[in-house]
């Protein structure tokens, strides 16, 4: 029988997890080559053989995503998979497009062909929009489990950037575990707050050996989604958070609007800072597409730990990189600190350098506030050199980690923090019943 030629588009993410879940050690299929797209760095790599499975004794390639129209002509291939998150209904048919002009199917894979199934309850978080608040909403369910006694897991979204062999299954429960896996700043943005918390974190790229060695440890299985995929775990309370500052995106992104429609429990999360109109039409919106949520409102509340070095001063304004890229916010919540003490913004465009200056070419939305990129040495160590050639008296850090942990920076810096805060009857608490 001819095997089916397939070329899965992904991010070092989803695609990863759907090949192991559908087409490792599938006679039926060849996978003869993943594309790489909005993360640097992470095309011209190889899937390892000890990933890829006996039919790939060589491993399989992976290709900047721009090739794949010589792609699919040089290998024949017959479908074109998608399997990355955070885009637009329109930007994932223009794929589709470009694959069907050059004669292959475009595919979906969807629940039922690729989440895990676990032997301990599962609580999923995901979100319409990266930055919609996730981490906030993750970090207040594992508090809420671990007083009522249980022993948490959290099992994270996958962000593989570097050796793959080495990222098969990862456990995070101290800073030297970061230090070991040698974790780029998204990674450490997701995991120290979780570690600061006492619980444990999981990721890595073999989501099947991840969940039960997670298993031997929880009680519960905490799923922290990453951007606005769905969850890789069947799940018993299905918790989806949505941004009013974004009105209307929980209509247009792909998985996000999948994820609404799915939901269990859905988060209106920051109405302290968005507009009641906007509010107002995401719960609309939401009720018509899924009347049969739950709906929770929530503030996401900002502080800072030193109100007093800020206050009135000229700053320099880091925000969450993922949020302000492909999340497309042009503002975070370091923002909101800046506003709510009268500080002066620089433009932090004037003092970027190497891949930071493209990431504003990349990204055209981005005015005066710095993404926290930090995919590898090199671009941390440029983004340490955006940070400390900025003329302010001041660096205002909206990171979820803290930079002085990681870079030396020659001025005062001002650590932010955002904790999600229900507003109104129901609540986190009264959802989860475990």
């Amino acid at each position: 029988m001819k095997r089916i030629k397939t070329i899965i588009l992904g991010a070092a993410g989803r695609d990863f997890h759907n090949f192991n879940m559908v087409y490792r050690d599938n006679p039926n299929y060849e996978v003869v080559a993943f594309t790489a797209t909005q993360i640097p760095g992470i095309a011209g790599r190889l899937y390892p053989k000890e990933l890829a499975g006996k039919l790939y004794p060589k491993g399989i390639p992976i290709y900047p995503e721009e090739k794949l129209p010589e792609l699919i002509k040089k290998f024949k291939v017959d479908q074109v998979v998608f399997a990355y998150s955070d885009v637009s209904h329109e930007y994932v048919m223009h794929r589709a497009s470009i694959a069907l002009s050059n004669g292959a199917d475009f595919v979906l894979l969807g629940p039922n062909s690729t989440m895990l199934k676990s032997s301990k309850p599962v609580i999923s978080v995901t979100a319409v929009r990266t930055g919609s608040g996730k981490s906030q909403t993750t970090r207040k369910i594992a508090k809420i489990l671990k007083n009522r006694g249980k022993r948490v897991a959290v099992i994270r979204h996958p962000m593989p950037y570097g050796h793959l062999k080495k990222q098969i299954v990862e456990r995070f429960a101290t800073y030297h575990d970061l230090d070991k896996y040698n974790t780029t700043i998204e990674e450490r943005e997701e995991y120290e707050p979780h570690i600061d918390n006492g619980i444990i974190v999981y990721a890595g790229v073999d989501y099947e050996k991840i969940l039960r060695q997670a298993e031997k440890e929880a009680d519960v299985i905490i799923w922290d989604g990453g951007n606005n995929d769905f969850s890789f775990i069947k799940s018993d309370l299905y918790i989806v958070v949505v941004d009013p500052h974004r009105a209307g995106h929980e209509l247009k992104y792909h998985p996000g609007e999948t994820n609404l429609r799915m939901a269990d429990v859905i988060v209106v999360n920051k109405i302290d800072s968005a507009k009641k109109s906007d509010i107002r039409q995401v719960i609309k919106n939401t009720k018509s597409l899924n009347p049969k949520a739950k709906i929770i409102l929530a503030k996401s509340v900002v502080t800072v730990d030193k109100p007093e070095l800020i206050e009135g001063k000229k700053v320099l304004v880091v925000e969450d990189g993922p949020t302000l890229t492909h999340g497309g916010m042009p503002y975070g919540a370091g923002t909101v600190a800046a506003q709510k003490y009268n500080c002066e913004i620089i433009d932090a465009r004037k003092y970027s350098v190497g891949s930071i200056k493209d990431v504003y070419k990349d990204y055209p939305h981005l005015k005066k506030e710095l993404p926290a990129m930090g995919y590898s040495k090199k671009q941390i160590k440029e983004l340490e050199k955006t940070i400390n050639s900025a003329k302010c008296q001041a660096v205002i850090d909206a990171t979820p980690i803290k930079l002085p942990r990681i870079m030396k920076i020659n001025k005062p810096v001002v650590q932010v923090d955002y904790e999600l805060q229900e507003v109104g009857k129901l609540n986190l608490e009264k959802v989860i019943k475990l």
